[in-house]
């Protein structure tokens, strides 16, 4: 059972709105389904965490955002995160078992791994119609940075973005992550800007502000220190993939009949392997003779 959470705050005048999550448990199955190396669960933590956040700001029901970063000379090799309207979340990292650099002061260098030239990709697909999607260069590969300046550029929406992952220098197992996403709204004035920066100046990192024992609502508050704030809401979120047998057969209803019967010739049987949570699907030789035989049903029928 996750004990992951997500509130929205605003400001009563309505000028500063903030989301935080808590995102430890996601993380945690994120490094045991893909068996991470430290930095490459840092970067997909990371990246889980702001996607879970962008996504509970979806307001259609069957929404949902996906992060992809493609770094160049990028260690990791490309770092997707897809959330839906909850705020539940699933994502990978290409090469799992990167090498793990530090800086000087211990801190995992995550921009390194991820790389510090590339494009960061966001694609929103409301449930209908065309999916928006939105690509910037990034800005630093530390991912936070990369998703304030998405905001700025892609949306002009003045945002701080901080996320954070903590893990155990010795068995690297993640103790604490978490993050929060800021965004001034047109109501905001200089004296709004002037408060938030003197908040931020005195604000600690997310995760020692957590490993002290604050509650994302306590980070809300100190980052919103001197305004009125009201609670938009609250709820539970997760790591959820949706894959499913059916998906897999639509996926082969895509083939050729040669190629969908060509996939099991080798063993016999055909596989195919979720990304997400790497559960395998098989299918045996008359499974897949049925599922040609239904694709070409549905062709008659159209």
């Amino acid at each position: 059972m996750s004990n992951d959470k997500i509130i929205r705050c605003i400001t009563s005048d309505g000028a500063v709105v903030i989301s935080a999550a808590l995102t430890t448990d996601i993380v945690h199955t994120a490094a045991r389904l893909h068996r991470t190396s430290p930095v490459a669960t840092a970067a997909l933590g990371r990246l889980l965490t702001g996607c879970s956040i962008m996504g509970a700001q979806l307001k259609q029901k069957d929404a949902s955002i996906t992060l992809r970063i493609n770094g160049d000379d990028s260690e990791l090799g490309a770092v997707i995160a897809v959330s839906d309207s909850r705020g539940n979340v699933r994502g990978y990292v290409q090469n799992p078992a990167c090498h793990t650099e530090y800086y000087e002061n211990g801190k995992l260098n995550v921009g390194k791994a991820v790389g510090r030239t590339g494009v960061l990709n966001v694609m929103r697909d409301y449930g209908s119609g065309e999916p928006y999607i939105g690509m910037i260069p990034l800005v630093s590969g530390e991912i936070a940075e990369d998703i304030t300046n998405y905001f700025a550029t892609s949306e002009q929406i003045p945002t701080v973005c901080a996320l954070g992952v903590l893990l155990d220098k010795e068995s690297h197992e993640v103790l604490l992550s978490g993050g929060f996403l800021l965004q001034l709204l047109p109501g905001a004035d200089n004296s709004t800007i002037d408060m938030i920066e003197k908040n931020l100046e005195k604000l600690e990192p997310v995760t020692t502000m957590l490993a002290k024992g604050m509650s994302i609502k306590e980070i809300c508050d100190k980052m919103l220190e001197g305004f009125e704030v009201e609670v938009l809401d609250e709820m539970p979120i997760a790591y959820v993939c949706n894959c499913s047998r059916e998906k897999v057969e639509r996926a082969f209803m895509l083939l050729s009949d040669d190629e969908i019967r060509a996939s099991a010739e080798e063993k016999g049987h055909a596989e195919a392997s979720c990304h997400f949570c790497n559960k395998v699907y098989r299918f045996n030789k008359q499974e897949l003779e049925k599922i040609i035989e239904e694709k070409n049903k549905n062709k008659q029928e159209q």
